[in-house]
């Protein structure tokens, strides 16, 4: 017969393991050190707050490799934040289009000058190009831009260049110009005022007799 349920038998379903105590003493199992060692980085309070990639200190991994060249753009993924990846055509490969053709990233791909539509198109100007296209792409240089017009073709881009911003430069302050001095009456233009002295005498001379 079963032990009747009361307060004195009431036990766990599962048996019930204690947590482990640490730093309660050197007899406990787990005192003085409380399982971290001696010293070091991993016995130090918030060692486990390590960020994923953190080496100790030393340079990284992803530090010590190769960094990776190119044109860079804000909005360039997957490769990165600012890389650009575009698809290269040049302008000497168009020969197999019809004349009066309309170039596209989509006609590219029929053609099999790109694999897909998902990377820019940008078109170079390495070859010669002797029919007349209509071209829509992401972006071209300026010597196949030059290439195409002088064929008779015509050129749009589907997506807007960004402008770069201009340096700002500093403005060159203007020159001060020191007020001219007065230059220093010669013996020239003395002689010019000389005269004028005898020219009085005379009139003072003449009034005289009148006023006796």
């Amino acid at each position: 017969m079963a032990d009747e349920l009361n307060l004195t038998s009431l036990k766990p379903a599962q048996s019930r393991k204690d947590r482990k105590r640490v730093g309660r003493g050197i007899g406990s199992g787990k005192g003085r050190y409380s399982g971290r060692g001696i010293k070091g980085q991993k016995s130090r309070a918030g060692s486990h707050k390590m960020r994923a990639g953190f080496e100790g200190g030393q340079m990284p991994i992803y530090m010590r490799l190769g960094k990776q060249r190119g044109a860079t753009s804000r909005d360039a993924m997957p490769i990165g934040p600012f890389r650009t990846s575009t698809a290269p055509v040049n302008v000497g490969a168009l020969d197999r289009f019809a004349d009066g053709a309309e170039v596209t990233p989509e006609s590219l791909v029929e053609v099999g000058l790109l694999k897909n539509t998902k990377t820019d198109v940008k078109l170079l100007g390495n070859g010669e190009l002797k029919k007349k296209l209509t071209i829509r792409v992401h972006a071209i240089s300026a010597t196949a831009r030059e290439k195409v017009e002088q064929a008779g073709g015509t050129v749009s881009l589907l997506k807007e260049p960004k402008l770069k911003k201009k340096k700002k430069h500093s403005k060159a302050k203007p020159e001060t110009v020191a007020p001219e001095a007065e230059a220093p009456e010669t013996p020239a233009a003395a002689a010019t005022e000389a005269p004028a002295e005898p020219e009085a005498a005379d009139q003072a001379e003449e009034q005289a007799p009148e006023e006796e």
